[in-house]
């Protein structure tokens, strides 16, 4: 067959090479991101090391430091090439470039009043939002769909503000002091409970905030949202074992509580103030851990029944 000398421009037109796609006239993806990313970190590395400081020393945001690796592996694993960005998603990934610009200016000059903790919050939400929309902007709208799980994933380094955190502490202390009651009234301990005092002959224990298990429960939610997304394919069966990694953190800190109360009045008094009591959170989390891999276990043979494939 004889091709034309416009035949072979239209035959160029229509299939595009990929191998050296453009995200914007004459930046390639790759050297397009690493300039938006500078750019973030010269923008916002005030913001990223107080952030890294306060996982570093306080317990309460632990999850903070495992969050930016774990999201890299996630789309490193996962990673196709990108295709050809959309005009939707230049403007999408423009106006969330522009969106955390202008809350991060509104939040430095402080034109809205703010707490130095919720200050801290908004602009790392902004961070979050730069890198999504510079992602958007430099691989597309198709690469972040697939990425969109290790993405969103990114938000857990925003750490919560105490407007936030307060009630979630308050709802875990009370809802460990009602488990344990439950615990200690099904084994016929006589048990009395006054909002988080729990009262059994010969001790009374309180659940304050720092017995709340703030820590182990949120990595034990984190941990659970990454297996069900690496391991499950049913979008309701990750939802469902996300969900009851909620309870099962409070039950757990609950069965601390009665193991230590049982040990404390039964055994030996020391076990009140003893290690157990300081340093043994892991041994409850890995229970409950071990009740999510049971959990999980179930789901994907749900999954593998039902034929699902991602």
């Amino acid at each position: 067959m004889i091709l034309q000398f416009d035949d072979l421009l239209t035959y160029h037109y229509l299939v595009p090479s990929t191998t050296n796609r453009e995200s914007v006239p004459g930046l390639s993806p790759r050297l397009l991101f690493s300039i938006l990313s500078a750019i973030s970190l010269a923008i916002w590395f005030g913001p990223l090391i107080s952030s890294f400081t306060l996982a570093l020393h306080d317990d309460q945001y632990t999850q903070i430091l495992l969050i930016i690796p774990v999201s890299a592996a996630l789309i490193f694993l996962d990673w196709k090439s990108p295709v050809a960005s959309t005009a939707f998603s230049l403007t999408f990934g423009a106006i969330l470039l522009a969106s955390a610009a202008l809350i991060t200016a509104v939040a430095k000059l402080s034109l809205v009043a703010l707490h130095p903790d919720e200050q801290l919050s908004v602009r790392m939400l902004a961070l979050v939002a730069w890198w999504i929309g510079s992602f958007i902007l430099s691989f597309g709208a198709r690469s972040f769909k697939r990425s969109l799980f290790p993405l969103c994933f990114l938000f857990w380094i925003v750490p919560l503000p105490e407007l936030v955190l307060n009630p979630i502490v308050r709802l875990l202390q009370d809802g460990s002091a009602a488990s344990a009651h439950l615990l200690f009234a099904a084994v016929g301990v006589p048990v009395t409970q006054d909002g988080t005092l729990i009262t059994i002959p010969g001790l009374t224990i309180e659940v304050a905030r720092e017995c709340s298990s703030i820590r182990s429960s949120l990595m034990l939610v984190v941990t659970t949202m990454l297996l069900a997304q690496m391991l499950l394919r049913s979008p309701w069966r990750k939802a469902a074992l996300i969900a009851v990694a909620i309870p099962l953190s409070v039950v757990k800190n609950g069965l601390r509580i009665f193991v230590l109360g049982m040990l404390g009045t039964r055994v030996d008094p020391s076990f009140l103030t003893g290690r157990l009591h300081h340093q043994g959170g892991i041994i409850y989390f890995l229970i409950a851990l071990a009740a999510i891999f049971l959990l999980l276990w179930m789901a994907r043979r749900g999954d593998e029944q039902q034929g699902i494939s991602r």
